[in-house]
């Protein structure tokens, strides 16, 4: 099982922060532009945790020594089940530098990017409190 659906389908946010590169850009499903750097991946990853119920990932693609994977999840947002897929692209340190997510349908989808709007103003309050340490 790779390092990061443990984490996730865990929960444990500690966890899924160690595994990212300070330099890594997430790419998501429901915005047009990256988001570099760890503080604010972390701030969106606990975001989507909050998010997300019933979170399962059900097939992994890449061999445990592969730099790239990909690891397809079901979860809920409110009452619609969305599916998706985290492509994970990890450096020679082995920590996640790139993150990009897809989803589908697009209602879920739809569902994803209001539940997530709602949450970035503690995403933005997180990413500040980061900054201050």
């Amino acid at each position: 099982m790779h390092p990061f659906r443990a984490a996730a389908e865990a929960g444990d946010q500690r966890a899924i922060e160690a595994l990212l590169a300070d330099d890594v850009v997430f790419t998501s499903p429901v915005a047009f532009k990256p988001y570099p750097g760890k503080p604010i991946t972390v701030a969106i990853l606990r975001a989507v945790l909050r998010v997300f119920t019933d979170l399962r990932y059900f097939r992994e693609i890449g061999a445990p020594d592969d730099r790239d994977h990909a690891l397809l999840f079901e979860a809920k947002v409110g009452d619609l089940t969305i599916t998706g897929c985290d492509f994970i692209r990890t450096n020679d340190a082995g920590l996640i530098e790139d993150l990009t997510v897809m989803v589908r349908p697009l209602s879920a989808a739809n569902a994803l990017a209001d539940a997530m709007a709602a949450e970035f103003d503690q995403v933005r309050r997180e990413v500040a409190a980061a900054a201050a340490d």
